[in-house]
Formats: C-alpha cells, sequence, structure tokens
C-alpha cells in the first residue's frame, strides 16, 4: 500500500477496502486529494494526511469499493422510459394497463402514447393484444416497447395509422403476431417494430437530454461512475443520441465516463464504415468517446430471434423448423469485423443464441487472422447459450463475455418462455459464466438497462447465487438456484462490474481499482458484503458515490 503526503480533501476511514488488486478486502483507509488518490495506507498514515478542511467520511463498518462500471446499458432510453409512460416497475397485465390508462389521462394533447418496459411474462404467451390496450386508449394511437427493446406492443389505432393489416408481410428481420385469420394481434418482434415506429413522433432533444440526465442520476444512486453505452444510434422512435452526449459532455453536465458503441445498420454493408469512422471522429468530447461499434447479431430466445445451432422446440417438446435469426450474414459479418478491427475500432456484439455467439467468435477469429493480435478489446454481451465447444475460444482470442448475470436465474420468464423451447440439454447451457472464467476468459459486468434493473449489486447477486433478488420476483415466489456449478464468486463479480469494464473501455489505467494516482471514482456501500451471508448481497446499499473525488449522490437513509 503507498500513500502520498500531499494534504488530503476526503478521507475515509472506519471500514475496510476491495481494492480490486486482491480476492479480499483489505484493512485500510484511503486519502483523496486534487480527484486521485493519494493513499491506500493504514488509518494513522491516513488520518495524518487530513487537515483543517478535509473531510472525513467514516465508513461506519461499511466497505469502499472502485465505481461500478456497466459494460452494456442504455441510459438515455431508460431515463427517456422512466419520465413517460414507463411500465418497467409492474408485474401484471393490469398494472401495466392502469400505467398506460393513467398517463393517457394525464396527458390529453399527446398525439400518441409512447413509453415501454413491459414484461413478456406479464401477458399469457409474452404477446400482450391490441385489444388490451384498445379498453384503455381506443381514441388515440399507442405504441409501448418491450423492457427487452426485442418487440413492441400496439394498439388498433396505432396499426391503422402504419397500414399494417393482415396483408401486410412480415419483414425479414421480425414477425407480426397474428390473429387466427391474419390480423395483427398487437404484438411486434425484432424488425416488425419499425412498420409502426416510423410513424411515431421522434422524442425531441430535450427529452433525450433530460433523459440522460434523469439516467445518470439513477446510476448514480446505485454506484455506476461509467459505462458503455451499447446503442448511440436511432431506435424505436429514439433520434441519434450522439449529439445528445456530446452536448452532455462539452456543458459539463456529463460527469460519468462513458464510451459509446457506435450502432451497426443491418440494412446496409461495408459502405457506412466511412460514416462510422466520422462519427468516431466528431463523437470525442469531455468524459465521453465514440470508440466502439455495436453490432447486433441475434434477437431474444423469448421470442424466438436468438440464433441457435439446432432448431427451438413447439410446445410439446418436438423441433420446430425455426433456428432463429443471424441479422448480419455470416459472410459479411466476417468482412465487417476485419475491416472495423483496421480501422481502430472496438466491436461490440449482442450474440445470445449459441449460433450467434459461434458466427461472432468466427468473425473475430478472422479478424485477428487478417490483421493480426490488437489492444482494440473486442467483447460479446449477453451469451445466454454457448456451446461448450466454444467456451475456451474467447481467452484464445482474447475477446471479453460481457454478462448479464440478473438473468441466470429461474424465474416466470425463464421458466415459462425459454426453458420449455430451448430442451433440458440446451437449457442447461446457459449463462456458463463459471465455465468461462475457468477457462481464462475476461468477464465483464453491465446490466442492458432499462431491459433489466440497472443495480449492480443485484446482478452480482445473481452471478454468485443464480437467484434472483426477491424484489425481482412476483410477491411470495421462490425458486432453486440455476445451474449454480457456473456461479461466481463474490470477488470475481465484483471484479467483472469494476475492474473488468475499466479494462473494456480502455479506462483501467485510471479507474477500476482503488489505488494510488487512479481517480478517486469511488463507492462506500453500508456494509461489507463480504462478511455476511451470500443470499443478502441483493439487501446491501449504496451510501455515498463519488467520481473524481466529487460527490455525484448521498443517500438521504
Amino acid at each position: 500500500m503507498a500513500h502520498s503526503t500531499r494534504r488530503a480533501d476526503t478521507v475515509f476511514v472506519g471500514g475496510r477496502v476491495f481494492t480490486g488488486t486482491g480476492l479480499l478486502p483489505v484493512d485500510a483507509a484511503v486519502a483523496v486529494a486534487g480527484g486521485r488518490i493519494a493513499a491506500v495506507a493504514d488509518a494513522g498514515t491516513v488520518r495524518a494526511l487530513a487537515g483543517a478542511g478535509t473531510e472525513v467520511v467514516d465508513l461506519e463498518g461499511g466497505l469502499l469499493i472502485p465505481g461500478f462500471q456497466d459494460s452494456h446499458v442504455h441510459p438515455v432510453m431508460g431515463g427517456t422510459q422512466m419520465l413517460g409512460c414507463d411500465q418497467s416497475e409492474e408485474f401484471t397485465a393490469e398494472g401495466c394497463l392502469a400505467v398506460v390508462a393513467r398517463y393517457a389521462k394525464e396527458h390529453p394533447d399527446a398525439a400518441w402514447i409512447r413509453g415501454g418496459g413491459w414484461s413478456m411474462d406479464s401477458f399469457p404467451g409474452g404477446t400482450p393484444t391490441r385489444g388490451m390496450l384498445d379498453a384503455v386508449v381506443p381514441d388515440r394511437p399507442v405504441l409501448l416497447t418491450n423492457r427487452d427493446g426485442h418487440g413492441a406492443w400496439v394498439n388498433s389505432r396505432a396499426l391503422e395509422l402504419a397500414g399494417v393489416d393482415r396483408d401486410t408481410p412480415d419483414p425479414a428481420d421480425g414477425r407480426i403476431e397474428r390473429e387466427a385469420d391474419g390480423t395483427p394481434a398487437g404484438t411486434l418482434h425484432e424488425g416488425a417494430v419499425e412498420l409502426v415506429a416510423r410513424h411515431v413522433p421522434v422524442a425531441t432533444e430535450e427529452e433525450t437530454y433530460a433523459g440522460l440526465l434523469a439516467a445518470q442520476d439513477y446510476l448514480f444512486s446505485l454506484g455506476v461512475t461509467g459505462w458503455q453505452d451499447a446503442m448511440i444510434g436511432s431506435f424505436h422512435g429514439y433520434p441519434d443520441n450522439l449529439p445528445v452526449y456530446l452536448r452532455a459532455a462539452r456543458e459539463g453536465t456529463l460527469l460519468a465516463r462513458v464510451v459509446g458503441a457506435l450502432w451497426w445498420d443491418r440494412e446496409r454493408g461495408l459502405e457506412q464504415i466511412p460514416e462510422l469512422e466520422e462519427r468516431r471522429r466528431i463523437g470525442q468530447a469531455g468524459r465521453f468517446r465514440a470508440t466502439s461499434v455495436k453490432i447486433m447479431q441475434d434477437g431474444v430466445a423469448e421470442n424466438f430471434t436468438a440464433g441457435m445451432l439446432e432448431p427451438y422446440l413447439d410446445g410439446c417438446g418436438c423441433p420446430t423448423g425455426n433456428s432463429g435469426l443471424s441479422f448480419v450474414e455470416p459472410g459479411l459479418l466476417r468482412e465487417a469485423v476485419c475491416a472495423l478491427d483496421r480501422s481502430g475500432f472496438q466491436v461490440h456484439f449482442h450474440a445470445l443464441g449459441d449460433r450467434a455467439v459461434r458466427e461472432a467468435l468466427d468473425a473475430l477469429g478472422a479478424a485477428r487472422a487478417a490483421n493480426g493480435a490488437n489492444d482494440h478489446r473486442h467483447h460479446m454481451a449477453h451469451l445466454q447459450v454457448v456451446h461448450p465447444d466454444d467456451i475456451a475460444r474467447f481467452a484464445e482470442l482474447g475477446v471479453a463475455a460481457n454478462i448479464q448475470a440478473l438473468w441466470a436465474a429461474h424465474e416466470p420468464q425463464m421458466d415459462e418462455l425459454t426453458i420449455p423451447f430451448l430442451g433440458a440439454e440446451r437449457a442447461a447451457q446457459q449463462y456458463p459464466f463459471g465455465d468461462l472464467g475457468r477457462a481464462g476468459a475476461r468477464l465483464v459486468a453491465g446490466s442492458d438497462w432499462s431491459v433489466s434493473s440497472p443495480n449492480p449489486l443485484w446482478g452480482i447477486h445473481v452471478a454468485v447465487n443464480r437467484a434472483a433478488p426477491a424484489a425481482e420476483l412476483p410477491e411470495g415466489a421462490t425458486y432453486p438456484p440455476f445451474h449454480p456449478e457456473q456461479a461466481l464468486s463474490l470477488a470475481e463479480a465484483l471484479a467483472a462490474y469494476t475492474a473488468g469494464t475499466a479494462w473494456v473501455n480502455h479506462l483501467d489505467d485510471v479507474t477500476g481499482t482503488v489505488e494510488e494516482g487512479k481517480y478517486a471514482d469511488l463507492v462506500v456501500l453500508d456494509r461489507d458484503p463480504f462478511t455476511r451471508p451470500a443470499e443478502e448481497i441483493a439487501d446491501v446499499r449504496v451510501r455515498r458515490t463519488y467520481v473524481e473525488g466529487r460527490t455525484v449522490f448521498a443517500s438521504t437513509d
């Protein structure tokens, strides 16, 4: 442990420190000066650095940790949704409809009712109907994006205005849920959302700017001091968020450290790379850098669009003719990844199904063969089903496994809408965090908020226990652990959410661990989870959050 002789602005005493340089917290105190960590040492040494103006923070037996960093999140979308017709706190169809009815009543002049956050497991078969919405908003069009961003719920008026009817064909990259006679039922999957979304008035820059700042405040309250925004572009009625980030960075209101992943348009090919290079050039200001490219290679398992090596099963357990989607043709994917890698981009994949994971790994292998090894730090998010033959390839290719641990648990969506259609063998290959770690893959962690809660402590709880926090489940529900052999240790999960994401964001030289000289991006937890039962990790709360030594959140509890 090292220390400086500079007078401290803030000292942290009275608890332990998870520095991230070892597996366990250490008995130490920390001094901060000039926005950086000045000392990690014994309490006497650190207190000697305090002066008349030094703030002394008593950890009260809690734990000081590096700021959490989210490796895959959508804050502009999540924050804008928070300020609109937000159903993310509802677990039932009735609750979702009540939110819509209340919002419509409170906004009588809104031409469209826009919002989202509903979950598939709140509705029979995961597909809400237009009739449900018609009952509460019959006179105005409604479009509500699913919590996972891979579908939308619309009413009859929205379908009518968009000209979508029984004769409208499914797009190549999506599906219209239909009634027996072919009439659209009210749920749109993947690319079919755009049939209606393109008619929705786009959110204004002021709305999305307010959404970004609301999201930043919310993330700070959860101890998140930096992130990678997994979609810099326009999507389902949200405008391009690059100008919003640049405005916040230049005005000094963006306090978090953010890497932006520029959206790869799957309707186009290599001709878009010069545009991405130009967006990277202009997309750097303050604490924001648009240096990654996001390629969504497949959909999600719940609507049978995740790309699988073998077909999905039907309700009776028999193979269907559907193995999901590959949004980018594998040959083009290899060409694109080789070109992006050659141009110096990091590539950030969305890959849920085992076929999509393999296609992405194949493309990254081709890029390494063509261009040689480099330090771009490519990573693959979600990794719901990974074929055992592909586990070792992550370490071999230097590809980070970007995990959304909150999903690795038994709950209604998993048990009712996923496992029956994957089958037992494939279901057992879901979220193999333990196997990836044991095979030497670098683990980084994120939430995919607004798809799921951005609370890192909840994600860490599931990574360790392979069971969901009680607050994430229907009241009174209990489930067994989900393939507990894939659990991570508390230190492994915490490191993935701190040093891991700092590495993937090329910020590991200045953040991610508590070491002298690094930025004082720090979080005070109200208790030390290393001294408590693992089942209580989700109960841990953030007391304070700091960015460069500045308090950006202080709990009033």
